[in-house]
């Protein structure tokens, strides 16, 4: 990849968020069901709406995910779950509340953590000694 962008950088996140959220869930070793397999006539089917699944991950797709899970890593611990949560979705409000600051303050960190990690991943240090309005606004440059 030549350049990253914050926008390419919301999506991998976004889309890492969407990987593991489908991924199949955890279970306790040994875990298992005695219930015997339930197989569905064609009577209990007639005015059922079909159940769609969605494509299980490919390795590519959690290995990307991975390496974008790994990007968290560079960011305050507070400012990695910011961004997480923003790209599970959820909305600013309960985040806010969560993490018991403003909305405003929640969206200066948040883009101020997107523009960490496109420095980063452009192989450019973060300048320490500049404010947050100069590190996103020189992101994508």
């Amino acid at each position: 990849m030549s350049e990253w962008t914050t926008t390419i950088v919301e999506d991998r996140l976004e889309s890492a968020a969407d990987v593991f959220r489908s991924l199949p869930e955890v279970k306790p070793q040994g875990y298992f069901n005695a219930w015997p397999e339930y197989f569905h006539s064609f009577a209990d089917k007639v005015g059922q709406e079909p159940r769609t699944r969605r494509p299980k991950p490919s390795p590519r797709d959690i290995t990307q995910a991975e390496d974008a899970l790994l990007w968290l890593r560079w960011l305050e611990p507070a400012d990695a779950r910011l961004l997480w949560l923003r790209a599970n979705r959820k909305p600013w409000k309960p985040i806010c509340w969560e993490l018991g600051i403003s909305r405003a303050t929640a969206n200066r960190r948040w883009q101020y953590g997107i523009a960490v990690i496109v420095w980063r991943l452009n192989g450019r240090r973060v300048p320490r000694k500049r404010s947050m309005k100069f590190v996103v606004a020189h992101a994508s440059h």
